[in-house]
């Protein structure tokens, strides 16, 4: 049965996560991949999902305030043998409520061309694509998103 704890960057099990997302991305984003690592540091993340199946940890996702209405949904993963089970939805799910119980209104996001299943798991819980914002805006691999 799934389990999603809500946490922080404190949390091992996210911290592990992640280094395996970033062993991903830097092969998907190749040269880039140093330009996308310097945001997505996860130090005093305040906000961190952690999906477990049989206590083992799966899948994770964060948010950071982007400003007083939105969040910044980050650092979303799942390990291969996973994907395709709704773990991804279930962590966007919960982070999202998490959100609104904080009352934020909305989200936005930042992902890669490289990265097509992410993009059709947002497009899929109705984010739609925005121009590229911040950081992102003159980066052709960017695909920023918000809902």
């Amino acid at each position: 049965m799934l389990h999603l704890a809500r946490t922080t960057s404190d949390n091992l099990d996210f911290r592990g996560l992640v280094q395996l997302l970033d062993q991903d991305l830097s092969v998907r984003d190749g040269d880039e991949h140093a330009f996308y690592a310097q945001f997505n540091t996860v130090d005093k993340i305040k906000h961190v999902v952690v999906a477990y199946l049989n206590d083992e940890p799966v899948g994770c996702g964060a948010f950071k305030e982007f400003n007083q209405e939105l969040v910044e949904i980050k650092r979303m993963f799942v390990l291969p043998a996973y994907r395709g089970q709704g773990v991804a939805r279930a962590v966007l799910g919960e982070l999202e409520q998490w959100a609104q119980e904080l009352r934020y209104t909305g989200y936005v996001l930042e992902t890669g061309k490289k990265q097509p299943e992410a993009i059709r798991l947002y497009e899929k819980s109705g984010y739609k694509l925005i121009p590229n914002y911040g950081q992102y805006a003159n980066v052709e691999n960017s695909v920023c998103m918000q809902k």
